[in-house]
């Protein structure tokens, strides 16, 4: 089969978007099809086998780090020469949204992926953006249904697209990469680097985008109030100064971007990971740290109830609540056996979700999208 994959962000972007379509590439590869990515800014010509073709974007002044792209001659030549089979519109928003018009003009099935709450994200990141959130949600629906198929990443979402008036909505199944993530990552030298040099202290690992619907400030009354308890957040972002600054005289360090071998390490080398944020549509942090055999202290909100279950796995406590998110950290921080035992409940949990099932169950949706198209032709 040969898939046009439309995405606003793609590599060198790093976030769980990416991170599920790159993995999602290479099982693509291994079970014998072909996709062109079609995306803004200045990506890589490829990906494994798969070619890849960027496209004219301009910077969102609220979200620098994240490009729109435009409509090109160059982008349409490709998916002309291409001659795809079905079309991906990830997230059909902004560029993806092109892919699901580009899609309908040339009479090809479509599917579309919805993988982040992009009305949610925009009341939270102000700027005056909550005013368009009626609008945006109208968008969405629109363009999800010119899609045969809708799939979301978590049951969460399927229950948002459906209350945003999304049809023909099924679920994405969840992934992780259990050979990367594995207990095994533990290593001292990653552990002393995390903790600033005291890894015999406890240690917090938060690890994500650094912006500011990520709630990584929901951190900063627990890393106060738990002696003897260090805080590592991971990742790199827009919002990355401002938490330099509110953390500031706590035991918080501030690695930077961590990937591969590096971020495997980490999560193998911490005691708990903190995952607050309320907006994540499925939480791949979170089957990361599971798959480390790192239990999770999570908010109830989005996908985190998806990936985390609650008393097996880790810890899950109500949005916005620094008491309760400082009680679920100091319970397991406090208790090694449970944390051994949540611990190898998650990497049990975790083995049973590799990317190659998620995928076949992808390539299936392609065909179901294919034959809907096949159908509605026909009736029309």
């Amino acid at each position: 089969m040969r898939i046009a994959l439309w995405t606003d962000v793609f590599v060198p972007n790093v976030d769980g978007v990416v991170t599920r379509l790159t993995h999602t590439l290479e099982e693509l590869a291994g079970l014998g099809h072909e996709v062109l990515v079609l995306t803004p800014g200045d990506p890589p010509d490829r990906w494994g086998p798969h070619r890849v073709v960027g496209a004219p974007s301009v910077a969102f002044p609220w979200y620098r780090d994240v490009r729109g792209g435009l409509p090109s001659p160059r982008v349409e030549r490709a998916v002309t020469a291409f001659r795809p089979d079905v079309v991906h519109a990830v997230n059909p928003v902004w560029f993806g949204a092109w892919g699901a018009l580009s899609a309908r003009v040339r009479g090809l099935p479509l599917l579309a992926s919805f993988h982040t709450d992009v009305p949610q994200y925009m009341s939270m990141l102000g700027h005056g953006l909550g005013a368009l959130r009626r609008p945006v949600e109208r968008w969405i629906r629109t363009t999800h249904d010119l899609a045969e198929v809708n799939l979301c990443t978590s049951a969460p979402m399927v229950e948002r697209a459906a209350a945003l008036g999304v049809r023909r909505v099924a679920l994405w199944p969840k992934g992780v990469d259990t050979e990367l993530f594995h207990p095994a990552r533990f290593s001292a030298a990653m552990r002393s680097r995390l903790t600033g040099g005291h890894p015999g202290e406890r240690l917090v690992l938060s690890v994500g985008r650094l912006s500011r619907e990520k709630s990584v400030t929901a951190l900063l009354e627990p890393i106060r109030r738990l002696p003897g308890t260090r805080l590592a957040v991971v990742g790199e972002g827009p919002h990355r100064a401002e938490l330099q600054r509110r953390f500031a005289g706590t035991p918080t360090v501030f690695p930077g971007r961590l990937a591969g071998k590096e971020l495997a390490a980490a999560y193998a080398s911490a005691d708990v990971l903190a995952f607050p944020s309320t907006t994540e549509t499925l939480g791949l942090v979170a089957l990361e740290s599971l798959a480390s055999a790192t239990p999770v202290v999570g908010a109830r909100a989005g996908g985190i109830p998806f990936a985390v279950d609650d008393g097996r796995t880790g810890l899950l406590v109500p949005p916005g609540d620094a008491d309760a998110l400082t009680g679920g950290l100091a319970r397991l921080l406090g208790d090694a056996a449970l944390r051994a035992r949540m611990g190898a409940a998650g990497r049990a949990e975790a083995e049973g979700l590799g990317w190659r099932t998620a995928t076949e169950a992808l390539v299936a949706a392609y065909e179901e999208a294919a034959d809907r198209h096949r159908s509605r032709r026909r009736r029309s």
